[in-house]
């Protein structure tokens, strides 16, 4: 595995493992839960250390109980959860309320990365609750805070007003939407990329030309997309709920793509 360094020195794998459906009736994102862990069990299995898991997924226990019935020393894992904003941010008191409830959910007493999961249209707030990130970060609980789904002008406010650099930023970037401005933006600003559903977006002809690439080297057009993501110190997040797929995604470290294939994959 490889590992990226954040702008507070705490070192997070490169390829860490989705969950927003792991756990669920169908594999569907508004199922039920059916009870079990499999799919966070496989992902374990296949060497995955690092998940993604958020209170908007409603499955954040699915990632604790695998976590804890693997037996594994829990520093041995970095887990990723997100306040969820998706219908705005209902004061500190709820804020406290969600995170202790995460905390709860993943069998945890810290959390190595926590994320506000989505900007909204109120400033002063997203600065208040900025802050009680920093407050959990400043005792502990949170070993790293960052945001997702900001734009440039989301980053600048925190920037401008918070006391702590957000070490993460998750966005969209995928095949068709690389989203190279931003990333640019969030790389001169010391902000670690992680790429949200990186294998999504891929149209029939964009998959031919990625299998192209991918047969110089033995790998699957999937692999292609992750390396080149890698190669760009993206960190990428993918999910299956196959285990020989999960198994592909976190084998890529094993190529590299030329300067020629940077420029063929930049373009579908």
């Amino acid at each position: 595995m490889k590992y990226m360094k954040l702008n507070n020195g705490i070192e997070i794998p490169i390829v860490g493992c989705g969950t927003n459906t792991y756990g669920k009736e169908g594999n569907q994102y508004s199922g039920a839960l059916r009870g079990d862990t499999q799919e966070v069990d496989w992902a374990i299995e296949n060497g995955y250390r690092h998940f993604d898991s958020a209170q908007l997924y409603l499955n954040e226990e699915v990632v604790g109980n695998g976590i804890k019935k693997s037996s594994l020393p829990r520093e041995d894992f970095f887990i990723t959860s997100k306040l969820n904003t998706f219908d705005g941010f209902h004061g500190a008191d709820w804020a406290h309320a969600e995170i202790e409830k995460s905390l709860e959910k993943l069998q945890t007493d810290y959390i190595d990365l926590f994320l506000i999961h989505k900007p909204w249209d109120n400033d002063a707030e997203m600065v208040e609750a900025w802050t009680i990130l920093e407050d959990y970060y400043n005792r502990g609980v949170f070993k790293s805070i960052g945001v997702s789904n900001f734009e440039k002008e989301h980053l600048d406010l925190l920037l401008e007003n918070g006391t702590i650099k957000p070490a993460v930023n998750q966005i969209k970037s995928q095949v068709g939407h690389w989203n190279e401005e931003l990333i640019a933006y969030n790389k001169n600003n010391d902000i670690a990329t992680v790429a949200w559903s990186p294998l999504c977006g891929i149209n029939e002809n964009a998959k031919q030309v990625l299998e192209e690439v991918g047969n110089q080297y033995g790998k699957t057009y999937a692999q292609v997309v992750l390396r080149y993501q890698i190669e760009r110190d993206v960190i990428v997040i993918p999910k299956s709920h196959n285990k020989e797929r999960q198994a592909q995604s976190i084998n890529v470290f094993d190529f590299e793509l030329t300067a020629s294939d940077h420029h063929r994959i930049a373009q579908v």
